[in-house]
Parts: C-alpha cells; structure tokens; sequence
C-alpha cells in the first residue's frame, strides 16, 4: 500500500536498472551507467568541507524525497571535476570548471560568515535559500569572487552542474520515466500519447495497480 506522507510516484514500480540486462541499452550505455553507480562517496577533488557545502546546495536546488533511491550529487560533480571533463565554454570573467568551483565555494562561505557568522553548510535551509537567491540575483559583494560574476557563477556553472548530475543518475531516470538512451531499439510509436513497449507507463493512465505491473516488467 502507498505510504499517505509520500507523494504517488510518476511512475509507480519503474526502475530503469531491469534494463540493464535486457534488450533497450547497449554495450556503452551499460558501460556509462556502471560508472556513474560506482563513484565514490569520498571526494577526489574537493576538500571535506568543500564537499559539505555542495552537499547542502544540491540539496536545496535539486531536493530529494525521502522513500526513494537518492542521486550522489556532489560526488557525481566530484567526479566530473577530478576527470578533468569540460563543457567547452565559459562566461568571461569566469576561470575554467575547477578552479571556478573552488573560487566560487570559498566565496559562497565567505558570504555565508559575513552575513551569519558560520560556513554555508552550517546554516539552516531558510538562511541558505537567502544566500542563493542573492547570489543568482548577483547580489553578493565578498573580494573572494574576484573577476568572477556571482550570477554567472550560479547560473553557468553550479546550478548547471548540480542539475546535470541529478539527471545522469539512474535513480533519476526512474523517477522520470526515461528509461535511457534509445538504442538500439529505437521509438516507434511516435504519435501523441503512445508508449513504445520499453518505455515506462504514467500514473493516471489506467488502473494504478495496472500501471505498477507495467513498469516491474518494462526491459
């Protein structure tokens, strides 16, 4: 039975992982999905502390539900960053992805002692909201930002992280029906409302234990 204090999933009884021996993914995709479920929870590239301040930003721009399977945010960005991956990119003003993190966390906490007198991962969720807010607002003035723009910070590199990283996980694909990239299969039903057989069935299309006997047998 449902729990009443948690939302009805999407997609009740889905999880993308059954395909992982089924027909829907590829050699590669099975490759990458392995290496995202293997990250480790220790940093590599960020310090303790930097990684309880990402920590606590995840958890306010991409908050996860209790109940479900949670997404390791900051350790798939310590991952990303340790690798040395790179979008390509950048505002100007704004150095390259690791040294912007580094930058950008030291200045976060530096606005975070001057207005509350504890590391942003110290301060309670309402506190920490006002300093994100401000900062996607471009309203911070700390010297640690240096050339680069708190705004541009939030916006280009952060959130745009954080956010990426939420929807490269598994966890977060089931709780969004996606059941990974098409191939080799490939969609077939492509008119409005249809549902290709590998493909996760909504909540509210059918009868609801229906819809669960779907989603546990989609491969």
């Amino acid at each position: 039975m449902h729990d009443r204090g948690r939302p009805e999933p999407r997609y009740p009884g889905y999880d993308v992982l059954t395909k992982r021996q089924g027909l829907s993914w590829n050699e590669q995709t099975r490759r990458v999905v392995s290496q995202r479920l293997a990250v480790p929870a220790e940093p590599s590239f960020f310090t303790p502390d930097e990684s309880r301040t990402v920590t606590a930003v995840a958890a306010r721009i991409v908050p996860q539900a209790d109940g479900r399977p949670l997404v390791p945010v900051a350790a798939l960005v310590d991952a990303k960053l340790f690798r040395g991956a790179s979008d390509g990119y950048r505002p100007e003003g704004m150095p390259r992805e690791r040294e912007a993190w580094r930058q950008g966390l030291q200045a976060l906490d530096a606005e975070a002692q001057a207005a509350y007198g504890a590391p942003f991962h110290a301060i309670d969720a309402a506190r920490q909201d006002s300093l994100l807010g401000r900062m996607q607002g471009g309203d911070m003035s700390s010297p640690a930002w240096g050339r680069m723009s708190p705004k541009d910070f939030f916006k280009r590199r952060m959130a745009h992280d954080i956010v990426l990283a939420y929807y490269a996980h598994p966890a977060a694909w089931s709780e969004i029906g996606w059941g990974g990239p098409a191939s080799p299969r490939g969609y077939v039903r492509l008119d409005f409302d249809e549902r290709d057989p590998w493909e996760a069935a909504e909540a509210g299309r059918g009868d609801a234990a229906e819809v669960r006997r779907i989603n546990r047998h989609v491969r």
